[in-house]
């Protein structure tokens, strides 16, 4: 009985960890990136608010800064006919299947404190992540079909 005790106790402590690929994904992500580009699956003209905060337009050319050590980031909109300055965000990467390479990325906006003002999180698919790009997928629905809006960044 004892036996089986350190056992499910050993189990448990193991299967909580962090995977080795999310570590991995949290080394790779730290560091400065750009929001290059921003495309839409579909074609035309579309008003969008990412993250519900600004346009495409304005998030192109942001930079964003991510400290995986505590999970935390920031990102600054630059364009001056955007609202301007450095916006806060807690993240989570979450790994979901090692095969594909495909993981749920939770973003929280917060405030400078690091503390949620809401309770509201933007999931997100972070498909590609290498030393030097980085690419996030958010799918939305429009007339109950799906919208993918991929967002493409490089590292600085």
């Amino acid at each position: 009985m004892k036996r089986i005790t350190l056992l499910l106790i050993a189990i448990t402590v193991f299967s909580c960890g962090t995977s080795k690929t999310v570590r991995a994904s949290k080394k790779e992500i730290k560091g400065t990136w750009v929001l290059n580009t921003i495309k839409y699956s579909a074609l035309g003209t579309f008003n969008v608010t990412l993250l519900n905060d600004a346009s495409k337009e304005c998030f192109e050319g942001s930079v964003w800064s991510f400290v995986p050590n505590n999970n935390t980031g920031t990102y600054a909109i630059s364009k001056s006919d955007c609202s301007t300055g450095m916006r806060y965000f807690n993240f989570t990467i979450q790994e979901v299947d090692e095969q594909t390479g495909l993981y749920n990325f939770l973003l929280k906006p917060t405030n400078e404190k690091k503390k949620s003002d809401t309770n509201q999180g933007f999931r997100l698919k972070l498909t590609n992540l290498s030393a030097t790009t980085m690419q996030w997928q958010q799918t939305v629905y429009v007339d109950g079909k799906p919208f993918i809006i991929n967002m493409n960044f490089v590292k600085q």
